[in-house]
């Protein structure tokens, strides 16, 4: 792995909370609304693909819409941004591999609970002239990372499971995927697309140890880890559905010694700035609480990593401690307690600050997380780097 804090190209990173987006409305949400995608239109209106949980922790990929022209949100005569708007499921529980449902001795079919589609990341690539969602179907098997297209960023079709091979090694329980929007080079030098993912390997308690503590005791690397997968770009521009065969994947990132140190997982999906490739990461810590059946509470913050633009598994930065964390009642406290999770990610290009006669540019972004599995949270981040 690549880690050259030596060579940081960040100057400073500031956060600033802009408060709840989006809430539990109606039947389909009943057990939250999180853990969006965002990403523009063709005519450059935000969209925010949210998982909405259904009693029984059913989830449904749900959309809503922000008008916006000239890079921004529109406002009314007041300067208040309009408000989202609902426009439907962009994906339902259908394939077989995003249900858990058995004939029970009745002959009925059983929901068992726990299923759907969840946690979306959208990129456009612009070699493809397409939008590629990265999701997590929870079927029978566990979850896995399912993959889907569009033309237009709301009607989506299925491509189905991302396959990884078997002799890779790697635990089948997958999640947390997001495209790269432009190709890169693998590590073996081949033209590719590039998607984060990470493989849920659990280690069991042993030599007296509870799951924590033997986590802890492991070597970071063989704790839950941020892969990249990469798929030949010539086979996918032959047929769209060899996306889902990847080709490579190595391990880039590892839970940390000073924050993060139980597992870690890609959040947003990258996007390009000055000296590479900016992704938001979360990082999950567990903390002793005598109160808990565990023993323990955890705790997801995030940070940043900025990749090599042509070698994404070549790391420039990483931020050793969170540029945020849950503090807000609403980040507390919720359906799973103290977690921020960041997912989404669009740049407010209209409010970019370049001063290259003193070296560094301001780059400025809306991120959009789940906040305790509940709600839907957005922050401004704002990145200065060296020009």
């Amino acid at each position: 792995m690549y880690h050259l804090k030596n060579k940081n190209p960040i100057i400073s990173v500031s956060v600033e909370r802009l408060g709840v987006v989006a809430s539990p409305q109606g039947i389909f949400q009943q057990e939250g609304v999180l853990n969006p995608a965002v990403y523009q239109d063709r005519a450059g209106n935000l969209i925010v693909m949210m998982r909405s949980v259904a009693k029984g922790n059913q989830s449904r990929l749900e959309m809503i819409r922000q008008p916006w022209e000239n890079g921004k949100p529109c406002t009314d005569a007041a300067g208040n941004e309009a408000p989202f708007e609902r426009v439907g499921f962009a994906l339902l529980p259908q394939a077989s591999y995003e249900r858990r449902r058995r004939v029970g001795e009745s002959g009925k079919v059983e929901f068992i609970g726990g299923e759907g589609c969840e946690d979306a990341r959208v990129t456009f690539i612009k070699q493809l002239d397409r939008y590629v969602m990265c999701y997590t179907a929870f079927g029978m098997d566990g979850p896995r990372i399912a993959l889907a297209w569009s033309h237009d960023g709301y009607k989506w079709h299925r491509i189905g499971l991302l396959q990884i091979p078997e002799d890779f090694g790697l635990h089948p329980d997958d999640k947390d995927a997001a495209f790269f929007p432009e190709p890169v080079l693998s590590p073996k030098g081949v033209l590719s697309l590039a998607l984060y993912h990470r493989p849920m390997v659990n280690i069991p308690a042993a030599d007296g140890m509870d799951v924590v503590q033997s986590t802890l005791s492991a070597r970071p690397d063989k704790r839950q880890c941020i892969r990249i997968a990469y798929v030949p770009l010539d086979k996918v521009l032959k047929n769209i559905r060899n996306i889902a065969n990847v080709r490579e994947s190595k391990l880039i990132f590892e839970p940390l010694s000073e924050w993060g140190s139980f597992k870690c997982g890609a959040g947003t999906a990258p996007v390009r700035i000055n000296s590479g490739w900016l992704e938001i990461f979360h990082g999950v810590d567990q903390f002793p609480n005598a109160s808990r059946p565990s023993g323990y509470q955890g705790r997801y913050a995030a940070g940043i990593i900025v990749h090599d633009i042509d070698r994404p598994d070549k790391i420039l930065y990483y931020s050793t401690e969170p540029v945020i964390k849950p503090e807000t009642k609403d980040e507390l406290e919720g359906i799973v307690n103290n977690v921020v999770f960041p997912t989404g990610i669009v740049e407010r290009t209209d409010l970019r600050f370049s001063h290259r006669a003193f070296g560094y540019t301001e780059r400025v972004f809306d991120v959009y997380y789940g906040m305790a599995d509940r709600l839907i949270g957005r922050f401004r981040l704002t990145v200065v780097e060296e020009a």
